[in-house]
């Protein structure tokens, strides 16, 4: 079974169902204080939306959030030009890109979707690598009981032919560091590439 199959266990959709009951919650699980700073065009689909957020990218948001196996070993992102909105991004699940795209096609005021997702080519060797990276990142007491209880964890591992990329936001350089040295002592890795961002002051 792929460990994109398994990170979603019974108790995971159970989670998720709970946080569509409370959407308000869902959204500030992740300040918008977390937002990337150095890419206002790319809005990642797990870090809550500034104050002043548009509704149609409010929207686009939720859609993707609610995806039902829209995880860790995902990447979500969109751009919205005008009427149209790009998506962006890296997923496990070659159903996840499709269902992005049917979710957002179906918002009212949406008249175009451009989709960018990649998707992940299938390997044994890249879901190991998944799963180990998963235990040693979420499996730190340090980094669990800060960003590992929320509905959808702040630190996304995407991986790609043996080669790991960190994508997501922390609260500081510290956690950032110690999340890059976890994930650099999982064995048979190529390399790590660690694009998390840092709160901003």
């Amino acid at each position: 079974m792929p460990a994109s199959t398994l990170c979603y266990s019974a108790a995971a959709i159970s989670a998720r169902k709970a946080a569509v009951a409370g959407l308000a919650l869902a959204l500030v699980l992740i300040p918008a204080s977390f937002a990337a700073k150095n890419d206002k065009n790319r809005n990642d689909a797990f870090v809550a939306g500034a104050v002043d957020e548009n509704k149609l990218a409010q929207q686009v948001r939720h859609k993707l959030l609610m995806l039902p196996y829209y995880g860790v070993f995902d990447d979500l992102a969109f751009r919205i030009e005008g009427n149209t909105v790009v998506l962006m991004g890296a997923v496990t699940r070659p159903t996840l890109k499709s269902d992005a795209e049917r979710a957002v096609k179906s918002i009212e005021g949406v008249e175009r979707v451009v989709n960018q997702i990649e998707v992940l080519p299938p390997s044994p060797m890249d879901d190991q690598i998944r799963m180990a990276e998963f235990r040693a990142i979420y499996g730190d007491p340090a980094i669990s009981t800060k960003y590992g209880l929320r509905a959808i964890p702040p630190i996304h591992i995407i991986v790609k032919n043996g080669h790991v990329t960190l994508t997501g936001v922390v609260a500081n350089e510290a956690d950032k560091n110690l999340i890059n040295i976890r994930a650099n002592s999982v064995p048979n890795v190529f390399s790590v590439t660690n694009n998390l961002q840092v709160e901003q002051a």
